[in-house]
């Protein structure tokens, strides 16, 4: 993730444009905010594949791959037990991007809440 936002005023550099992108292009697909919906909803805070194709009436292999997206974007943690992977939502990262997108006036109100 940039360390700068791209509201702050400063111009972001073009490499850290390019992997703010990457974040926000893995959220912006419904199948794939579902998911983050499903498993930050899910009663351990976790879900494997299984759990999730069902409720998105999606096949496995389209499951995986959002999954897949969405790890390597660094939204989601993969936990292989077994045969199995579980999925959970690395809190701190769905945070970063959510303040690199409030305006720096906005930030600072929030904060003083």
């Amino acid at each position: 993730m940039p360390a700068i936002s791209p509201l702050t005023g400063d111009p972001i550099k073009r490499a850290d444009a390019e992997r703010l992108a990457g974040v926000l292009k893995a959220f912006a697909d419904p199948a794939r905010l579902r998911l983050l919906s499903l498993i930050q909803s899910a009663p351990e805070g976790e879900a494997s594949v299984s759990d999730l194709t069902g409720a998105l009436n999606l096949s496995q292999p389209t499951v995986s791959h959002h999954l897949r997206i969405l790890t390597e974007a660094g939204l989601l943690e993969r936990d292989k037990r077994g045969v199995w992977a579980y999925y959970r939502l690395v809190p701190a990262a769905i945070a970063q991007i959510a303040d690199l997108l409030t305006p720096p006036r906005k930030r600072a109100t929030k904060k003083a809440r």
